[in-house]
């Protein structure tokens, strides 16, 4: 038998408010507030790639050490968030093996989410990478915490009997103590996925499920938005949003907490 409602969440912007900052390699100075994905998505050629690092391996480095160094010497694993045209692992690390981006990069950018985040939930570090130009165009950092309405808004759509599940470019390891906090189990959690990935996740889980929801904010959604029965875009972030991810949602909202009243009209509609 069909379970009748799942949701797919995004997590960072949709569940956690973000602080994001980049670091342009071109003249050193530092991005506050960025949107990652649109720094990928301005170009074609590019991908976000998520850096699966424990930051205490990173606090002990020198400063001076190359990043390729550092991925080699703790065998960093790396995932491609998103990309704005078809990206491979073997591209990434060839481009990173050719540029001469320091573990004093990361430092800087971890070091000032850190600085401006003082309840920091998680902390991340990424890179984009240019194919093209076969160049590392910016160093990232990202820090996020739950919005205060996150865990009521998924304790409350639990409560009308839906499916919950998460989908994520973030890595297993940050997605791991968010999950914890809101009671879903990590075999519904999705972790490094992609924009296609999203997507897939979404018509399969409409093989068995009467309505499929997607709950996202960025660019890395707008396949999934479109792919669901029904798809949320949340501006709570605060962030621009360009129109053609605006134009890919169903539902535009303001606060997370609006996805409870949506959802449960759509499960009175299914069981009435």
């Amino acid at each position: 038998m069909k379970k009748r409602v799942a949701v797919v969440f995004d997590s960072a912007g949709t569940l956690l408010h973000m602080y994001r900052v980049a670091k342009d390699m071109s003249n050193g100075s530092v991005l506050e507030d960025i949107q990652t994905t649109l720094l990928v998505a301005e170009k074609a050629n590019r991908a976000l790639v998520v850096l699966r690092t424990r930051f205490d391996d990173l606090w002990q480095c020198d400063p001076d050490l190359e990043l390729r160094e550092f991925i080699d010497m703790y065998n960093i694993p790396l995932g491609i968030s998103c990309s704005s045209s078809p990206f491979e692992l073997d591209d990434v690390y060839s481009i990173i093996r050719g540029n001469d981006v320091k573990i004093r990069d990361l430092y800087d950018v971890v070091s000032h989410v850190k600085g401006r985040c003082p309840e920091i939930y998680y902390l991340a570090a990424g890179i984009v990478v240019d194919s093209h130009e076969h160049l590392v165009p910016y160093v990232l950092s990202t820090g996020g915490k739950l919005y205060s309405g996150t865990l009521d808004t998924i304790n409350a759509v639990r409560s009308l009997d839906v499916d919950i599940f998460i989908a994520s470019g973030d890595d297993a390891q940050n997605l791991e103590l968010l999950a914890s906090s809101l009671s879903v189990p990590m075999k519904d959690v999705f972790a490094v996925a992609t924009t296609h990935d999203k997507e897939r996740i979404v018509n399969d889980l409409k093989n068995d499920h009467d309505i499929v929801f997607m709950v996202g904010d960025g660019m890395n959604d707008i396949l999934a938005l479109k792919a669901a029965d029904i798809g949320i875009l949340t501006l709570q972030q605060g962030d621009e949003r360009p129109q053609v991810l605006m134009d890919s949602a169903d539902i535009v909202i303001g606060n997370i907490i609006d996805v409870v009243d949506i959802i449960k009209n759509s499960v009175e509609c299914v069981t009435s």
